[in-house]
């Protein structure tokens, strides 16, 4: 005689949650690993940007900004250019994708944008490596 099962056993309630959470932490490292590749891939754009931003400024000013400037020298009319603008360069100062300002050093006729990873540190590997303008 066939009985009519209308629910599941709690035994399958189980499997399946075991099923569905051997998923989500297969899929939650992929898509952490996907991040962290993104954030280095989004610093290198935003350094191509500002690249971009620095040469326009030159092309007005005949200079880099200096290490003293910095990268503010591309938002707000700094008193060594007279040439500037007249719109800024920028809308505003730019931060990495780790929420840190960029690092900007100027030796007159050429420059370096220095992104320190996540963990906003000189040097490191993968995620805190650092990221130059010089390596693009």
């Amino acid at each position: 005689m066939l009985r009519n099962r209308k629910g599941m056993t709690l035994l399958e309630i189980m499997i399946v949650l075991a099923i569905l959470a051997s998923l989500i932490a297969i899929l939650a490292g992929q898509i952490s690993a996907r991040m962290k590749k993104a954030k280095i891939n989004q610093a290198k754009i935003q350094i191509g940007e500002i690249s971009k931003a620095l040469d326009m400024y030159y092309t007005d000013c005949n200079s880099y900004p200096t290490s003293a400037e910095g990268l503010g020298a591309l938002v707000t009319q700094p008193s060594s250019c007279s040439q500037w603008g007249p719109d800024p360069y920028l809308r505003r100062a730019p931060k990495d994708p780790w929420n840190s300002e960029f690092v900007y050093e100027s030796q007159g006729s050429n420059f370096t944008i220095i992104s320190l990873g996540a963990d906003k540190k000189e040097g490191g590997s993968g995620e805190n490596a650092d990221i130059s303008s010089q390596d693009l």
